[in-house]
């Protein structure tokens, strides 16, 4: 089993570098877990309590279970993974049943700030791009798909977002085996890893 851990800013293009990863690979092979799914359980708070939760801060994410989780796939197990909703900053009822696949790619801002999750990867990659580019993808990403609205996305890019990132996410860069500069398409630095990847499925 092959775990690549891919980190990088909101909005940096982590997605799109997954996508392209997978899209040439065999259908059923791998396996993509996201860290969104890993926000911890805030139930027991009212709505207005969880919209002031600082989802860019390492606290925010249930590193515990995401590790627990891996290690049951490098054991060949399965397991219930959370489902996550952005509308109403919450984990839903639902679970996705995820199964062990010969590679495992785990995706999201924070992943490379957690020395034990670090432990769980072969691959480290950090998905870099300029600051605006960054803030422009997530302004048309968070109104168009999590019903927030401009000064909504802006206040919380001045207040946790830029602030978390500066602190915790661009620091993490350090521990990446490969860093993809994605202010453009980077077809060798995904065509290597994909080449990594495609080794380990022979």
């Amino acid at each position: 089993m092959l775990i690549i851990g891919i980190g990088g800013g909101t909005g940096s293009g982590k997605t799109t570098v997954v996508q392209q990863i997978v899209e040439q690979l065999p259908e059923g092979e791998v396996c993509v877990i996201s860290q969104d799914s890993y926000y911890k359980d805030t139930s027991h708070l009212p709505y207005e309590d969880r919209v002031k939760i600082n989802f860019d801060h390492p606290n925010s994410i249930d590193f515990a279970l995401l590790v627990q989780h891996l290690e049951e796939l490098r054991k060949g197990q399965s397991f219930e993974q959370p489902v996550y909703s952005f509308v109403e900053h919450n984990r839903t009822k639902e679970t996705v049943t995820t199964h062990p696949k010969k590679v495992i790619i785990v995706e999201g801002i924070l992943i490379l700030t957690h020395p034990e999750i670090r432990e769980l990867f072969d691959i480290k990659v950090f998905v870099h791009a300029d600051s605006d580019e960054r803030l422009i993808r997530r302004l048309k990403r968070d109104i168009a798909e999590r019903g927030r609205d401009l000064d909504e996305v802006l206040t919380r890019y001045q207040g946790t977002l830029k602030p978390m990132h500066l602190q915790f996410i661009e620091p993490s860069k350090e521990f990446a085996d490969i860093i993809i500069p994605n202010n453009r398409y980077n077809t060798v630095a995904v065509d290597v890893i994909r080449k990594i990847v495609q080794q380990k499925l022979v």
